[in-house]
Formats: C-alpha cells, sequence, structure tokens
C-alpha cells in the first residue's frame, strides 16, 4: 500500500509554521500548497516558484487534505 510512504512526506513540528502541516520539513505548509492551486496555479508553476517542492508533494498534499477533510463536522 503507497498511503503510508506517501503521507511521511508530511510533517509536523510544534515550533515550525506553529504546527502546522508542513511538507518534508520544509516551512511550505498542506495549506500553502493547497491555497495556490485553489487561486489557480499549477503544479509545474509551484514547482518552478519553490524548487525545494517535488512532484510527488502534490499527492502527499492531497491525501492529508482529504483524510483531515474526512474527520471535520460542519
Amino acid at each position: 500500500m503507497l498511503e503510508p510512504a506517501i503521507l511521511d512526506r508530511i510533517t509536523i513540528e510544534p515550533g515550525k509554521r506553529s504546527g502546522q502541516p508542513c511538507i518534508r520539513g520544509l516551512r511550505l505548509t498542506v495549506w500553502d500548497v493547497l491555497k495556490w492551486r485553489g487561486g489557480g496555479m499549477s503544479e509545474e508553476e509551484i514547482l518552478e516558484e519553490y524548487p525545494d517542492l517535488e512532484a510527488e508533494d502534490f499527492q502527499a498534499v492531497y491525501l492529508f487534505a482529504a483524510k483531515v477533510g474526512q474527520r471535520v463536522a460542519l
């Protein structure tokens, strides 16, 4: 199963970005990437703007957000 290995790309450190879920220990959060995508940036544009990101990080972001979203009660 691929899911756990992909989710290992998401890290949470209490002193980094106020404990928000970040990508591979970088100071880029899951929410940053989702905001950029929602704002119309393509994955390719984000990778150009933030070269520390890797293409595989997007799958981790989407999967993490889907899992968190399943737990939200509106």
